[in-house]
Order: C-alpha cells, then sequence, then structure tokens
C-alpha cells in the first residue's frame, strides 16, 4: 500500500508550529511496508482540505490526516471529510461520555464548544484517544482508507500506536526489515566510495539510504521480502560487510548515539572521565549527561572560557598561553593534566577554538579548533578545521570530540 499525509492548520503554513507529525508517520508507516508518496500542509479552509483529499485519494491507497479537531471553531477538519464523504453529521454520545469524565477527573465544566467537539461524520469508526478529548476517525471509502488524527503529536502518535499501526501491520503480508549503521566524523562520499563494491552485490529488494547530520551519517539499509527470517539473515549479511569495511568510523546502530555508546564502554570498563571546555561552553558534558546514569562515569567539567581560569584553574602555563596561544596543541594537552588532577578522573577531554562568527586571524581562522583526548601517558589531539557558524561549528567540534574519546578509550583500554 501506499499513502498520502495532510497537514491541517494555518500555524503550519505560516511557520508557527513546525510539522513534526509527517516525519513521524512516514518513519512508522515505512517500518510497516507502506510507502508514503507525498505529504499536503493546507490551512484551516474547508475547500482547501477538501481538494487535497481529492487529490490524495486519486493517488494513493490512505489518507493520514492530522489537525483540526479540537473543540474551536477553525477545527473544521470533520465538517471537510463530511462532505467530501457526502454525509451527515451526527451526535456521538459515547464520545461525549469519554470527554465528560475527562473534564470530571480534572474537577473542570465542559464547555459548549467540547459537546460540538463529539459531532462525527456518518460512517465513522472511532479511534480511541488516550491522550486527549479528540478522538480520531477512521473512514473506508471506495476501497480506501482516511484517518483523521488530532495535530497535537502526542495525541496523534499515541492513536498510531495504539490503534492503527498494530492493526495495518497485522493486514500486510509483505515484511520489511531496517537496519541502521550509525558513523561519525566521515562524509557520505567517502563512505559510499568506500563500499561501492558491496552496494553492486546487493540484490534489488535491499536498499540504502543514506541520512546526513552534522558530523555524522546513518546508513539505513531497508530490505523487502515475503519471509521474515530469511529477509533479516539477508540485511543483516550485508550490514556486516558494510561495518566491517568502514572499521572504527561506525559507532552504533538504530537509535543509538555517541553519548549512549561512550556511556556503554566507559561502564564497562570502570572509567571515570572528566571535561575542560573553552570554545564550546559546557556543550560536551552536557551531551554525556544526557544519558540516565552518566553519574557513575562522568565526573564533572569545567568551563575555562577566559585565559585566567585556564591558568589559575587548569595550571596552564602562561609561558605556553603567551607563546602558542589558548587555541594551540600545547594548550589543549596541559587543560588535560589540569582537569585529571582536579578532578581525579582516568581519562579527560579538553577542547579550545574560535567558534566564530569573529575572533578569527590570518594564521587560526574562525572555526580553527584544537581537541585532546587523554591521560597522564597517552593522548590524541585533533585540528578540527570548521566553518564560520557559531552554532554549527560548537556541535561539530563536540561530537568529533566525543568520537575522539571513544576510539582513545578503544585503543589504549
Amino acid at each position: 500500500m501506499n499513502a498520502s499525509i495532510i497537514t491541517v492548520g494555518d500555524e503550519i503554513l505560516i511557520g508557527q508550529v513546525i510539522d513534526t507529525n509527517s516525519a513521524w508517520l512516514g518513519q512508522q508507516l515505512s517500518d510497516i511496508g507502506i510507502r508514503v508518496r507525498k505529504t499536503w500542509s493546507v490551512s484551516d479552509d474547508h475547500g482547501q482540505i477538501i481538494v487535497a483529499m481529492q487529490q490524495a485519494l486519486e493517488e494513493t491507497d490512505i489518507i493520514f490526516m492530522t489537525g483540526g479537531l479540537g473543540p474551536t471553531k477553525d477545527d473544521i477538519t470533520k465538517k471537510a471529510i463530511a462532505d467530501f464523504l457526502g454525509v451527515e453529521m451526527y451526535f456521538d454520545q459515547p464520545t461525549f461520555e469519554r470527554i465528560q469524565k475527562i473534564f470530571e477527573k480534572l474537577g473542570r465544566v465542559m464547555s459548549p464548544n467540547h459537546h460540538d467537539q463529539c459531532l462525527m461524520p456518518v460512517g465513522v469508526e472511532i479511534l480511541r484517544n488516550s491522550m486527549g478529548t479528540a478522538p480520531g476517525m477512521l473512514f473506508r471509502h471506495r476501497s480506501k482508507l482516511i484517518i483523521s488524527m488530532p495535530g497535537v503529536p502526542y495525541e496523534m502518535t499515541a492513536i498510531m500506536n495504539e490503534e492503527v499501526l498494530p492493526w495495518l501491520s497485522q493486514s500486510s503480508d509483505i515484511h520489511i526489515y531496517h537496519k541502521t549503521i550509525l558513523t561519525a566524523c566521515t562524509g557520505e562520499t567517502i563512505i559510499e566510495t568506500a563500499i561501492s563494491d558491496i552496494l553492486d552485490e546487493m540484490p534489488e529488494n535491499i536498499k540504502i539510504a543514506y541520512l546526513p547530520s552534522i558530523a555524522s551519517v546513518r546508513l539505513r539499509l531497508s530490505g523487502t521480502g515475503n519471509s521474515n527470517d530469511a529477509l533479516v539473515a539477508e540485511v543483516e549479511k550485508y550490514s556486516d560487510k558494510i561495518v566491517s569495511r568502514l572499521g572504527e568510523i561506525v559507532f552504533g546502530y538504530g537509535n543509538s548515539s555517541l553519548e549512549k555508546e561512550i556511556y556503554n564502554i566507559c561502564i564497562q570498563k570502570n572509567l571515570k572521565i572528566s571535561t575542560a571546555e573553552s570554545c564550546t561552553g559546557g556543550a560536551i558534558a552536557a551531551r554525556l549527561v544526557t544519558i540516565p546514569g552518566s553519574s557513575a562515569y562522568f565526573m564533572g567539567g569545567i568551563v575555562a572560557y577566559d585565559n585566567t581560569v585556564k591558568e589559575n584553574l587548569l595550571k596552564v602555563k602562561p609561558e605556553t598561553l603567551n607563546q602558542y596561544g589558548a587555541i594551540s596543541e600545547h594548550t589543549v594537552i596541559e587543560m588535560i593534566h589540569g582537569v585529571n588532577a582536579i578532578l581525579k578522573t582516568d581519562i579527560a577531554i579538553s577542547i579550545s577554538g574560535i567558534a566564530g562568527p569573529d575572533g578569527g586571524t590570518i594564521e587560526k581562522p574562525v572555526g580553527t579548533i584544537w581537541i585532546c583526548v587523554g591521560n597522564d601517558m597517552d593522548k590524541i589531539t585533533y585540528l578540527l578545521k570548521a566553518g564560520k557558524d557559531r552554532a554549527k561549528n560548537i556541535e561539530t567540534a563536540t561530537i568529533y570530540a566525543l568520537d575522539i574519546l571513544r576510539k582513545f578509550i578503544l585503543k589504549y583500554y
């Protein structure tokens, strides 16, 4: 089957709200073998909604609609669907009683608008909304399906996960299997060149997609087949070949992250980590502590933004700063020694650079960032030459620093 997505709401078109619903729906539907062919974003306009529905049903088997089911006057999706289908509206008493119980539990009084929220097009199949008052709706029309849900993301995902996806996945005889390989600090063209011969070997039923983001690329292998076990085995075979070829740039699979993988190896090897940051301003430490339980290995960080902090707290020598500058290999090495001594850690990350957009020189332009990972015995240093965008430079440097930490642990521990 293939599908269309229609998002309804002026707030999306004027950029007040970002449409995350379509991205989430596309991913979930792909996982069960339903391909999204097209998406529409339309205003809170009766005619525009109907035009989008007409086009969507001409081209696809299922329409997924989000938005316009609330209790206010601009929520007109239900009336547009009813007029499109040529049916009347009726008052759904079970929906009214459910909403009434929600308000009673909250100690609030229902408004007349919530009474109108119970008006439904004739022929609807109600989809339970465990997270809000507006139910989802399913319609069967000329062998095709229309599924309408609230625009609030957590309400939409609840209806899809609890009511729609289990049913749709059971109705398909095609098996889909995705395997996502996570890589860091290597461009997609370099990766593709490295594995081109492996890709040439892959059968037609397995495809690869490159999903690049800042300083990382996800490689998603997607396979289709009639036998789930055979399909999984085939995708895994090519995944193993790719991982073996790419080597240390691969750091994980699926929905993992660099900080999650670092957590795992630090816990496994009983290592204590600290950070000494200048240009990233604590961004590396912030990433590390997003993982629950990170206090078991991450001892803390020092933001040594000013040179006086580097000197007085981290004990970077004044002559080092005078001769080589704060943005230098010598400085980040001394920062490592200082933070490891203060926080009594096994390994530290240090970083100093020019995040921008100002402050660069001919010798050290904006985006010049030195990174060091190490202990008293061993160190890895890296000169990152980033761009001119401050936020992007900080994020890029953070990812590079975390990846160097991962590689350092794997090499020396």
